[in-house]
Formats: C-alpha cells, structure tokens, sequence
C-alpha cells in the first residue's frame, strides 16, 4: 500500500483564502516600515555554521538546523572513536567531552545551516556590505526562520519572522520611531494594543 503523502513534523502548508490573510499583513506592514524610510532587504535561508553558531548559547546553538555537505559528507570525519550509542544519545543528556566530539564531527559533515532568527543574517549582511550601506542604515526584513524544536501546539519549526532595524545611530528618536510603527501597524490592522515600555 502506497504511504500517504505528508509534510516534515512542525510545518505547514497555506491554503489560499491564508495566503491572501496572511499577504493582507505583511503588505500593511511593509506599507507603515516604508513610510518610514525603511529599506527591504533579504538574506539566504542558509548561512555558514560558523556565522550562526555561539550568537545564541548553547541551548539556541542546539536547535539549529544543520545542512548536510554534498557529496560524501563523512570525508574528512574521524568516526574512530564515536559509538553508536554515542549518536543515539539525546545530546543533553552527554557530556561535555563527548557533546566536543559531536559538535567536531558535525563541523566537519555541515558546513552550513537554515537561519535561526534574522539578526545574525542581518548583523553579517552589515559587516559584509558595510562600505555600500549609508549609515544610520534602516532595514527591514520578513523571511521565514527555521528551529530544531520539539514542535508543541502553535508552535513550528519553521515561521516567518518581522524585523525592523536601525543601525548606525544611537538616538533615542530611533526607539520613539520604533514605537510609533508599531503603533501604527497594529493600528492599521484594526487591532487595539496597548505598547508598555520600560526606562532601560
């Protein structure tokens, strides 16, 4: 009997009556960040492990997504000393010593990984193209962010993520501004909201 076809754990497909909702936001919200004068930009769904891992802590570093290298990706990996037991062992359960030897292999097999979050993408596209950015640089940037989670209701390991940035400029006009487009898009949207910040 044929296996009936299905999508991996912790994702999900949109039908289009959510897809015309779902581009209804992001539209408004891409709407309020322009007027602004808040640029898109976009970065790869992948990155280099080096570039997302220890941004996060441990715990974050866990639930990434890691891509496998083409080709014969165990070349180049000792294995001598790594039992099976070893890789069937949920990783918070190892030790230190073996959770390095893990981590070894893995930087030898995977080379690159899906974006955890939007930051560090963003934090690597400034240092990458900072002699073409003019500074304060406003960005935003939706695309979706995957999470090596045990997917739980309402929760997905793979999500769109919103974020608008400045970066290039420590005023405080910038938070006010901040506020106000937040305000405005949950205005926008017809949802009442009441915005709480605190003295930092």
């Amino acid at each position: 009997m044929a296996q009936k076809p299905s999508i991996p754990k912790g994702t999900r497909d949109y039908s289009p009556k959510e897809m015309v909702r779902r581009n209804y936001i992001f539209d408004s919200i891409k709407e309020v960040f322009q007027s602004y004068g808040y640029l898109p930009i976009e970065t790869p769904a992948m990155e280099n492990l080096s570039t997302l891992l220890g941004k996060y802590g441990d715990e974050s570093d866990r639930l990434i997504f890691r891509i496998l290298n083409s080709g014969n990706f165990f070349h180049g990996a000792d294995l001598s000393d790594i039992s099976q037991e070893l890789c069937l062992s949920p990783i918070d359960k190892l030790s230190e010593e073996e959770r390095k030897k893990i981590n070894q292999i893995s930087s030898v097999i995977s080379e690159k990984a899906l974006r955890f979050d939007l930051t560090v993408p963003f934090a690597r596209y400034i240092v990458q193209h900072q002699n073409e950015i003019t500074f304060p640089f406003k960005r935003y940037q939706i695309q979706p962010v995957w999470r090596a989670d045990n997917p739980q209701k309402g929760r997905y390991r793979e999500f769109y993520q919103c974020d608008v940035d400045v970066i290039g400029s420590n005023s405080l006009l910038n938070e006010f501004e901040l506020i106000q487009i937040t305000d405005n898009i949950f205005h926008l949207l017809e949802i009442p909201v009441t915005i709480k910040f605190n003295n930092r």
